[in-house]
């Protein structure tokens, strides 16, 4: 009898589990169908193809009812596998446009690298894992599905939606990013009143627990240099101290050794106050003590070890790329190498080339920034956007603060930014502290965490467009 009963209560728990799967079943199943899709496209600048996934979403909008008319996929001249999409969820037009704004290239990525495939989604211990998985295929697909959810649902919106899913995000500068083609020549197709993108997302601790959610409030300013030592090279049986390689290695480990001034930002500091909240010991000692006046130098230099903090507290320049010789059995004629900086918001970009030539302390190396820097001036936190982020996080996880961030990196935003469309990096989610091996290998994204993402956007895309939120 026991059993029996046993039995029948384990059938009972499996019907309803299954019940619910069902009725969750339609949304995920076309969530997960255009995310699987989107990310074994291989969209990479070494052998991708942006203007296939463009094209591939235009289809997936296609099906899911959205007229040619409000489609476009455009393509840069001589870049025919560059391509952008464009599309339109029309509104009552009572308030300015918002632009849902992702990118679809990725990283290069070596299969001979991987543990799997990085151009197949496998989902593997609550994980999915593929190049784009994260970044940022999992927001683009998102709001693929969320176009077509609020299309097929004939929600009544108070402005037009734009999603616009971009080329070349992930090279800079590049010839063909998607975004400043689009703002050149196509600004009427993707002027908005402000833009949702990348950047922001919460952050899990060692046992998957969330403990805040990050809303981008800024970021960094991108800006390559690109250093040259050159000499008459000859024989490397009569070699001299005159070394190209020499000069080079000797300034690149001077800036190793330097670091920029700490700087606090409002935004920064507003950070290190609340994440020493949820922060224990010494870390969350640490963070107290360096937004004192004056900050605590031994605690400074202890979250300066850890790359994640340092970031947010000084502008920072690293060494990503070097070369050099040409032979063998030849002294070197060029030695090169490649210097990124990201630069605290509201410092000269001017004033850190002539830092980088003090610190390089030698005149034979040649210092040549590649690109002119885009300025990223920080967005507003209006109770229009605080509000709904706010509202919906305490919903889907009780108890998580919102802490505004700045990122680190370099996204899309920056662009919008500086053509007067504040650009805020919400994503709705969460990630490891390892940063999950975006940009590395074997990139990943937790199963729940990308199924919430495309629940908190949708919400929140409801709450600032519809006319009956």
């Amino acid at each position: 009898m026991i059993a029996k009963l046993v039995a029948s209560l384990a059938t009972a728990v499996v019907l309803v589990c299954a019940g619910a799967a069902a009725a969750q079943a339609p949304e995920q199943k076309l969530l997960r169908e255009i995310y699987q899709e989107l990310v074994e496209i291989n969209t990479s600048d070494a052998g991708g193809d942006t203007t296939r996934a463009a094209e591939a979403m235009a289809a997936r909008l296609r099906t899911g009812g959205f007229p040619a008319a409000d489609l476009q996929v455009i393509v840069p001249p001589g870049g025919p596998k560059k391509g952008n999409l464009v599309a339109r969820l029309r509104g009552s037009g009572a308030q300015k446009p918002l632009l849902l704004l992702a990118h679809i290239d990725t990283v290069n990525a070596k299969r001979e690298d991987w543990q799997r495939d990085p151009f197949k989604l496998i989902e593997e211990d609550g994980y999915f894992y593929a190049r784009g998985a994260s970044d940022d295929k999992a927001m683009a697909s998102a709001l693929v599905a969320i176009m077509i959810q609020l299309k097929q649902q004939n929600v009544r919106l108070n402005r037009d939606l734009i999603l616009a899913l971009t080329a070349d995000e992930e090279i800079i500068p590049s010839k063909f990013s998607g975004i400043e083609y689009l703002i050149k020549n196509h600004r009427h197709l993707i002027d908005a009143g402000f833009a949702l993108n990348e950047g922001g997302g919460g952050l899990l601790d060692k046992n998957g627990k969330p403990l805040y959610h990050g809303i981008q409030a800024g970021e960094k300013v991108f800006q390559t240099y690109r250093l040259e030592v050159t000499n008459p090279g000859g024989h490397s049986a009569r070699p001299s101290k005159d070394n190209a390689i020499y000069h080079l290695a000797a300034g690149l480990a001077r800036l190793a050794q330097f670091d920029f001034p700490f700087k606090l930002l409002p935004v920064t500091r507003s950070y290190f106050e609340r994440a020493a909240d949820f922060e224990s010991g010494q870390t969350a000692a640490d963070m107290k003590a360096i937004v004192r006046e004056p900050p605590d130098d031994a605690a400074l230099s202890r979250l300066a070890d850890r790359p994640m903090f340092n970031a947010l507290m000084r502008t920072t320049c690293v060494a990503t790329m070097l070369d050099a010789g040409h032979a063998t059995n030849a002294l070197p004629q060029r030695a090169r190498a490649v210097v990124n900086c990201r630069v605290l918001p509201g410092e000269s970009v001017d004033e850190v080339q002539k830092t980088l030539t003090r610190v390089l302390a030698n005149d034979k190396i040649a210092l040549t920034p590649d690109g002119d820097a885009v300025l990223s001036p920080p967005p507003p936190l209006t109770p229009e956007i605080l509000r709904p982020v706010n509202e919906i996080t305490a919903a889907m996880w009780p108890g998580v603060p919102v802490i505004p961030t700045l990122s680190a990196g370099a996204t899309d935003g920056r662009f919008l930014a500086n053509i007067g469309i504040p650009t805020y990096g919400i994503t709705g989610k969460f990630s490891d502290a390892d940063g999950n091996g975006v940009h590395g290998l074997n990139e990943r994204i937790r199963v729940k965490s990308f199924y919430e993402g495309h629940q908190f956007l949708e919400r929140l895309i409801r709450a600032l467009a519809a006319e009956n939120k």
